[in-house]
């Protein structure tokens, strides 16, 4: 039998060259956006923010059933899908001539790619039950790395062919990693569902909605909607703000340096914290992490709401990514421990569906929003929702003797 690390490594692997593929153009819709013709600040700030929250507001709704899906016909086979339908619609992109037309490419990549939850399915079913946290943080890492290259190799791309180039290498990206994927990964043998009737949409949903009748799942969905919530509200129109601190006197290579830089800054935090926030989690229990990661996360959001200059700013973003590190991993690693391995798929689609439902929905408020509250508005907003769910999860710690999922077999 082949070892789960060979399988790990090609999807780690492909996770680093697709997230900086997707992060190469991400930070720059604003740009893109002018680029295809829009010179009015707010439809430039309510566009970027569709445009960023369309594919996770469409990943949000398929990822779930795809998770289901390949728990029957196989977690390869999404993971294959998700890469292929990310080089056909960011290849797509590079000859939209519209902001519309950009925005249903958008739409169509989310919901036929959302390639993470695939990749840690198929790297988590081969895995020892030990080390399923490790598995889905270092996989996270390969994330971060690309969250760090991904908006600069992106600027560059930009100076150097404009959005065109851009969008077909991030295409070309997606490809190699497919190719990377078929050669080299293998799914871990009897750890599927049987297929027979069972690809109903019915029974699809009904697995799901079981998922929800989970008290520990449903806590952990929110908690990850939440945080997640925090960074999406601001990721379409931190270019705009940086744009705001800078002065009107700055120019363009400032303004691409100093959004490069908040962002990278950004993920150096998460990926610095990741390996922190395992250990802890597994030291000192999940419950306790939680709630460290929401004050991080909190703290993040208020220094940037009142940060004057783009060096408190990006001081801002570092405390937050450093927060946000450890939601995914812990929660990966915990829903492992809930739910069997046949049904992973669908489980870890959910907890993808709740961190793409907070993107999609709050780049498209965060978008509409600045052009109304500002951004210390929209982060404000970002903080009370935050607090809220900090002390409800504190409460559900102290009533709960500290934990807050607690093993309970399939669902």
């Amino acid at each position: 039998m082949r070892s789960w690390r060979g399988t790990f490594r090609a999807v780690w692997a492909a996770n680093l060259v697709t997230g900086t593929g997707m992060m190469s153009f991400l930070p720059w819709f604003p740009s893109i956006l002018e680029n295809l013709g829009l010179e009015d600040p707010k439809a430039v700030s309510t566009w970027a923010g569709l445009c960023f929250g369309a594919a996770p507001l469409t990943a949000t709704l398929s990822a779930p059933l795809w998770g289901a899906v390949g728990d029957r016909l196989g977690r390869k086979l999404m993971v294959l899908r998700s890469l292929l339908a990310i080089a056909l619609f960011t290849g797509a992109m590079a000859f939209a001539r519209t902001p519309l037309q950009l925005l249903l490419l958008r739409a169509g990549q989310g919901l036929f790619s959302g390639f993470v939850a695939p990749s840690i399915t198929l790297a988590s079913v081969g895995a020892p039950a030990d080390r399923q946290g490790r598995v889905a943080g270092d996989l996270q890492t390969a994330l971060a790395l690309g969250s760090i290259l991904g908006p600069s190799f992106g600027g560059f791309l930009g100076w150097l062919g404009g959005p065109r180039l851009l969008f077909l290498s991030v295409s070309g990206a997606a490809c190699a990693s497919a190719l990377l994927v078929a050669a080299l990964a293998h799914e871990a043998p009897g750890t599927r569902l049987s297929r027979s009737g069972s690809l109903a949409p019915a029974a699809l949903l009904g697995e799901f909605a079981g998922l929800l009748r989970r008290p520990g799942v449903r806590a952990l969905l929110g908690i990850l909607f939440v945080l997640q919530l925090g960074l999406a509200t601001t990721n379409p129109v931190l270019e705009l703000q940086v744009r705001h601190l800078l002065g009107a006197a700055a120019g363009n290579h400032a303004v691409s340096f100093w959004t490069s830089l908040v962002f990278g800054l950004t993920a150096v935090a998460n990926l610095v914290a990741l390996p922190f926030w395992g250990r802890f989690g597994d030291r000192h229990g999940h419950g306790p992490a939680l709630v460290l990661v929401l004050i991080l996360a909190l703290a993040g959001l208020l220094l940037q709401a009142v940060a004057p200059s783009p060096w408190l700013l990006a001081a801002g973003r570092v405390v937050f990514g450093a927060g946000l590190a450890g939601a995914a991993p812990l929660a990966y690693g915990m829903a492992a421990g809930e739910i069997s391995v046949e049904r992973r798929g669908g489980g870890f689609g959910a907890l993808f569906s709740a961190r793409t439902a907070a993107a999609a929905s709050g780049a498209m408020l965060g978008g509409w929003a600045f052009a109304r509250l500002g951004f210390r508005g929209v982060l404000l907003v970002s903080a009370a929702a935050t607090l809220a769910v900090l002390l409800r999860t504190a409460g559900r710690l102290r009533a709960s003797g500290r934990v807050i999922l607690r093993p309970g077999g399939d669902c």
